[in-house]
């Protein structure tokens, strides 16, 4: 009787989490202008409106760089941070280590209310590099904690072995450590990318005059009314931040079976 209870309180969870996304998915394809039920049929037209509208098109081409760039730098200083805590011991190792880890614990408003501030303090404008900046600081402990984790499961015995057969260290990384920690960087650099793409708060406060991205567009678009355009944009969102994980997922999965020669 207990389970029964455990089984069904978790059922009725999932579907107060999931039930308003499958709703937004539905009424993305509702031929009705107006967003409710029953649905008066099937229709591409309002993702056909979406490719038409060209502030649409421009924030989803922002978010898509923003994000990749995001996710370029954060791994790429993820697994240098990584291999330094890892790898290295050297004074104020615990310091760096907490301060990397620190943006995950602050509230993302508080977070993006004290850059902004700092750079007012500094006097420098809003513009793409800061909003990039401000991504990277956010995104940048994710890769590190993902990262960091396969690391201390690598054993050293593989790279002082290679080192013993006459390869440098940067030799080494790249035929040796980063062959063997590969899944947990694709794993990082996913983590990034979505993280940057869905972020909402932090970009509001970060990004210049007339820069907009896809969630920034989508809350701009809800100030007005509630369009099938909304839904549509929500349903392309979600199936770019739902599918991208599932890949990398299933990638990882193939690379960490794939034995190393």
């Amino acid at each position: 009787m207990g389970w029964n209870i455990i089984r069904v309180v978790t059922l009725l969870v999932y579907l107060f989490m999931f039930l308003p996304v499958v709703i937004v998915i539905l009424l993305a394809f509702n031929s009705s202008q107006f967003g409710s039920f029953p649905l008066t049929g099937f229709t591409f037209h309002w993702f056909d409106v979406l490719w038409n509208d060209a502030s649409i098109v421009r924030a989803l081409k922002t978010s898509l760089i923003l994000g990749s760039m995001t996710a370029l730098v954060s791994t790429t200083l993820g697994i240098m941070a990584a291999l330094a805590l890892v790898r290295y011991n050297f004074p104020g190792k615990n310091f760096i280590a907490t301060l990397l880890i620190a943006p995950i614990l602050v509230p993302e408003v508080v977070l993006a209310v004290a850059l902004l501030l700092f750079l007012r303090w500094l006097e420098l404008p809003k513009n793409f590099f800061m909003l990039l900046l401000g991504h990277v600081i956010f995104t940048l402990p994710f890769v590190v904690l993902v990262v960091q984790a396969r690391l201390t499961g690598i054993r050293r015995d593989y790279e002082e072995a290679s080192m013993s057969l006459g390869a440098n260290p940067l030799q080494t990384f790249f035929q040796i450590t980063l062959p063997l920690m590969l899944p947990a960087v694709l794993a990082g650099l996913l983590f990034a990318f979505t993280i940057s793409f869905d972020d909402v708060t932090g970009t509001l406060f970060w990004k210049p005059a007339g820069t907009e991205t896809v969630p920034t567009q989508i809350f701009a678009m809800l100030r007005n009314s509630i369009s099938p355009q909304i839904n549509a944009l929500g349903t392309v969102m979600i199936a770019i931040t739902v599918l991208l994980p599932l890949l990398g997922a299933a990638l990882t999965r193939r690379l960490s079976r794939t034995p190393q020669s």
